[in-house]
């Protein structure tokens, strides 16, 4: 979709790609948990960004182990990237944006690599039928929320104090998020969101850019109502409606849990898709930057088994977020499979996507 030459307005674009597509994408999961798999070190305040400049090649590797285990969707490493962030390291703005740019082009490169059947990852060699030459491949560029860039949790909470106004959030994503677009990607992500202020600061931006590549809104949750912030989830999600440039609004970062409530309130206030992209149950721990087990945590199999259950409430994009994997992207894949294969007389609801973030 690149630029978003023929935009007509996002939902529909996503339509088309849908109709494409057939009933279901499927989207990667967590980077930065595979990018120390594969021996990245993360401890930086820029996280999995820190890898655009330090191991590109690992970014390109992961976005090849989830094509392989089953993506449609693949989604940049610019979540924790940041002109700003960047800056503070000493680069200068024409090198800021060159590493913003370039998180699309390892997706876009790793894309060409998997299509063209040059892929040896573990994963490669698991589709023999042709299917890769009949899957859509898209490229979503991430955009982290201010709290994110803070790195000290707030993207967990909302709290980002009195001083940060909805100008304040327009101009500091503003240049990030005309880089990105410029850039070429298929879609934009717009992940973890906490609060409704920066939904709204998001939505203006997408106008007065002038942003013609569809966009989706991911909110994070604690309690299965609200956002992380406390603003009521519908109001979150009705923010994101009201903007002809968003193509789908829903959750992510949050425990496997939660989400069938939050579809079931997303969906009273908006017809678009609903996304859904949960992290493993896990919870994050800002002081020590770790996660930590928790009742709500889920494995593999588990999580996959939710699938059915989130679809027939109304989503329209399943997937993972933080602490999931290729693994889980494949798991999710087969029971979406599985699912429609059963569902040969009754198909409650058509998937259009499926997908995962980031940790």
């Amino acid at each position: 979709m690149g630029r978003g030459d023929g935009y007509d307005d996002a939902a529909g674009a996503l339509r088309g790609l849908v109709r494409e597509a057939g009933e279901c994408l499927v989207l990667d999961g967590a980077l930065g948990t595979e990018l120390e798999a594969h021996g990245a070190d993360l401890q930086d305040e820029l996280w999995s960004a820190s890898c655009l400049v330090s191991a590109p090649h690992i970014i390109r590797k992961v976005h090849l182990d989830y094509l392989e285990a089953g993506a449609n969707i693949i989604t940049t490493a610019s979540y924790q990237a940041t002109l700003q962030g960047f800056q503070s390291r000493g680069l200068s703005s024409e090198q800021s944006e060159t590493l913003l740019r370039r998180s699309v082009e390892i997706a876009q490169e790793a894309r060409a690599i998997f299509v063209e059947g040059r892929s040896k990852g573990p994963y490669a060699g698991r589709e023999n039928d042709g299917s890769r030459e009949r899957r859509p491949v898209l490229v979503a560029a991430s955009v982290g929320s201010y709290g994110a860039y803070l790195a000290d949790g707030s993207e967990y909470t909302g709290d980002y104090g009195r001083s940060v106004t909805k100008e304040a959030l327009k101009n500091f994503h503003r240049r990030r998020l005309q880089v990105l677009a410029d850039a070429g990607p298929d879609l934009i992500a717009f992940e973890t969101i906490p609060n409704k202020l920066e939904a709204q600061a998001y939505s203006e931006l997408l106008e007065e850019n002038d942003i013609r590549i569809p966009a989706w809104f991911s909110f994070t949750s604690k309690d299965g109502a609200n956002a992380a912030s406390g603003d009521p989830i519908t109001e979150c999600a009705a923010v994101a409606d009201s903007c002809r440039r968003v193509a789908s609004v829903g959750i992510n970062c949050t425990a496997p849990g939660l989400i069938h409530g939050l579809i079931l309130s997303i969906r009273k206030v908006t017809s678009k898709a609903i996304v859904v992209y949960p992290n493993s149950g896990e919870t994050y721990v800002a002081e020590t930057k770790e996660w930590v087990d928790s009742a709500g945590a889920s494995g593999t199999t588990d999580f996959a088994s939710c699938v059915g259950k989130w679809r027939e409430a109304g989503a329209s994009v399943v997937g993972g977020c933080c602490r999931t994997s290729p693994a889980t992207v494949g798991a999710i894949a087969r029971a979406l499979r599985e699912a429609d294969a059963a569902d040969v007389f009754y198909r409650p609801k058509p998937c259009s996507l499926v997908f995962s973030q980031k940790s």
